[in-house]
């Protein structure tokens, strides 16, 4: 039986296109079939560093009894839901309106009309844990579908009508203000774990979104309480196993509320987000472990994302081959047992690294392995000594099998990688990371962005894919944008974001300023996705926001600025009483409370006052404030490039800042020291 996934750009999709199952893309010609046939679909949802995906499709998709049931009685889908959130999104509210939980693998049967009628997620092969095996579900919807057709079309007509009753209605909410972001933080702090860091409980995940939101709301207020979390969980999660200790970068997760043994897989959203954060973390305090955490995972998605054509690749996978066994198995790559650390440092130093590394003989993880942490107890390490166990436990990690890496290039998470490594290069003074922002941010434009600057969802190896861009691509990509126009002062890239943000209005907006996740003339789903909740990365909802109200400071825009305000009315209705799930919505609403504030910086770009007034602006603590610097006009008088910079004349002929916000400006300075009390500089 023919597989049709073989010509797909999707690394995930392609691991599937040698199974025997029959599977299919997403695409009319697959409902057709299933029409012509008058058989179900059977949708699988799944993404290449999914761990349970790899198990259902070693149990399942490669045995040749169980393909041939699927190919006989259903047309078989597969969906990488990284290349096609709005698929996901939609069946996924499905699943977990029916059955209270999601995941992935996310299994549904559809009906030829693409309307779900049976879900689940993960099914073992044999009935386990009161769950019914894989072919017992196969079997009972093929006896329902052949038995029952009434009954079938009945409950999708239901399930259909009930999701599009579930209509958000979030544009006619007001505009957040302080007492919102108040009784977020207030929702937060009862929700914080005060002993291990972070939010809830097991399992625990990265609240990179709400961090920001808390040093914003720190650095506007003072909020001891809103610093002191923060902190906490930064020092938490960077001291545990969710953190690669020897390479850099933090795993997805962590299945335990201490932080300790991780979901191994490393996405580039997760570290993307995380590398922004501590770098802040650093402009904040001066934290030593901030600005090391910051440029390790930097370096870590540079090293071990970046792809041949400049942009970063989606994630490495969980599982690797165990060296022992041969067997592929989750943390084999990065857990190790006090005999390996004694073999590849000898006694001496192998005993001295297990107890740095908090490496026990009972193991912290499987079989007697640990995950390497840094426990509060262990023994002071002088940095030569150290650095000399990193780099031979790095050499001696590096001769095992590497876990796998989708190579596939996301706009969005290319968006969020932008940000984070411009303004590292720029904090940092490392040039060297803002030049491979700028790279990435080549590559999105050159082979993402088509001649009416729509963007195309994802590439592979220089090579666009199929699918279009939907809202978090629109904004994620314009912030990074933003963010390497304020590092770099190259004004085409404000241009850039424009034309994104131009088109988040014209083709994303409701009439009521609410947003929806894929464009008015997108494919026709069952239901049209619209979600404003920031759960692993911001919402296209919130991140659109955020570019918006950006390019409107840099600007002067006030439909721009009207637009933003109107998105955010969601974080009025979700802030105060689910602020955990609409991190970046609150951060996005301390920037409008705050300004945010403007910042022109006028001088030649070869005079080092102009470098230095320009270093001091973007280290400004001030929430999302935007940054201009150049020339103080172009010779037409427009202020060149950037619109902050119009009618900008140096003080005295030298090198001149402007702040303003809401619509009044500080006195001009030349001062470092006047700039940095104006943007809330921490000086050490």
């Amino acid at each position: 039986m023919p597989n049709h996934l073989a010509n797909e750009t999707s690394p995930y999709l392609l691991q599937h296109a040698d199974n025997p199952v029959d599977w299919w893309p997403w695409s009319p010609e697959a409902f057709a079939e299933a029409r012509e046939r008058g058989v179900p679909v059977l949708l699988s949802v799944g993404y290449s560093s999914c761990h349970w995906c790899h198990v259902m499709a070693h149990e399942s998709f490669e045995g040749e009894a169980t393909a041939a049931y699927m190919n006989e009685h259903f047309v078989n889908v597969k969906v990488d839901r990284e290349e096609r959130p709005d698929i996901d999104a939609v069946y996924m509210e499905a699943v977990q309106a029916a059955t209270g939980q999601g995941g992935w693998p996310m299994t549904v049967f559809l009906t030829p009309d693409a309307e779900p009628f049976y879900f689940g997620t993960y099914f073992p092969p044999e009935p386990r844990h009161g769950m019914p095996s894989f072919m017992q579900v196969l079997e009972g919807v093929r006896t329902a579908w052949v038995g029952r057709p009434e009954e079938v079309a009945e409950v999708a007509q239901r399930i259909v009508r009930d999701l599009a009753d579930r209509q958000l209605d979030y544009g006619k909410a007001g505009v957040p203000g302080p007492e919102e972001l108040a009784g977020a933080l207030l929702g937060l702090t009862r929700e914080y774990d005060a002993v291990r860091g972070g939010f809830g409980g097991a399992p625990k995940f990265p609240p990179s979104m709400v961090l920001e939101f808390l040093l914003r709301h720190h650095a506007r207020t003072g909020s001891e309480g809103a610093l002191q979390m923060a902190v906490e969980t930064c020092e938490a999660m960077a001291r545990g196993g969710i953190y690669d200790q020897l390479g850099g970068g933090f795993a997805r997760y962590s299945v335990d509320r201490e932080w300790t043994v991780p979901h191994f897989e490393k996405m580039l959203y997760d570290n993307a987000l995380l590398c922004r954060v501590y770098a802040h973390l650093w402009r904040t305090t001066g934290s030593d472990l901030a600005r090391r955490v910051a440029l390790e995972t930097a370096d870590f998605m540079v090293r071990e994302l970046r792809t041949e054509q400049g942009g970063f690749a989606s994630a490495l996978d969980a599982d690797s081959e165990d060296p022992v066994s041969g067997k592929h198995v989750e943390g084999a790559y990065y857990a190790w047992t006090p005999e390996q650390f004694a073999e590849v440092l000898g006694e001496a130093d192998g005993a001295l690294a297990q107890a740095y590394f908090g490496v026990t003989r009972e193991g912290t993880f499987e079989h007697g392995t640990s995950v390497l942490q840094l426990p509060q107890d262990g023994p002071a390490l002088d940095a030569e000594r150290l650095a000399g166990i990193k780099e031979r436990l790095l050499a001696a990690r590096g001769r095992r099998p590497a876990p796998g890496r989708d190579d596939k290039v996301v706009a969005a998470w290319n968006g969020l990688a932008i940000a984070a490594l411009a303004e590292c290069g720029a904090y940092f003074e490392r040039p060297d990371l803002v030049e491979r922002a700028t790279e990435a941010a080549d590559l999105l434009v050159r082979v993402h962005m088509d001649g009416s600057a729509r963007l195309a969802r994802t590439s592979r190896d220089g090579r666009v894919g199929p699918n279009a861009g939907v809202l978090e691509d629109y904004g994620d990509v314009a912030e990074g944008f933003l963010a390497l126009a304020s590092v770099t002062g190259e004004g085409v890239w404000l241009e850039f974001a424009g034309f994104l943000v131009d088109l988040v209005m014209a083709r994303f907006t409701a009439e009521d300023g609410s947003l929806y996740d894929t464009a008015h003339d997108a494919e026709q789903l069952i239901r049209r996705p619209q979600d404003p909740t920031d759960t692993a990365a911001p919402s296209g909802w919130t991140a659109a926001a955020g570019a918006l109200l950006s390019y409107a400071a840099h600007t002067g825009s006030e439909p721009h600025r009207t637009a933003a305000e109107r998105a955010l009315g969601v974080v009025q209705a979700l802030g105060p009483r689910a602020p955990r799930f609409i991190g970046h919505g609150l951060a996005v609403a301390e920037a409008l409370v705050d300004g945010p504030r403007e910042v022109a910086v006028v001088g030649h770009p070869d005079d080092p006052a102009t470098a230095a007034l320009h270093r001091t602006a973007l280290l400004g603590t001030a929430p999302g404030a935007v940054v201009a610097v150049g020339l103080p006009r172009a010779e037409d008088g427009s202020g060149g490039e950037f619109p902050l910079l119009a009618e900008r004349t140096l003080v005295r002929d030298l090198p001149t800042a402007y702040v303003c916000r809401h619509f009044v400006c500080a006195r001009p300075t030349t001062e470092l020291v006047e700039l940095a009390d104006q943007l809330g500089v921490v000086r050490p």
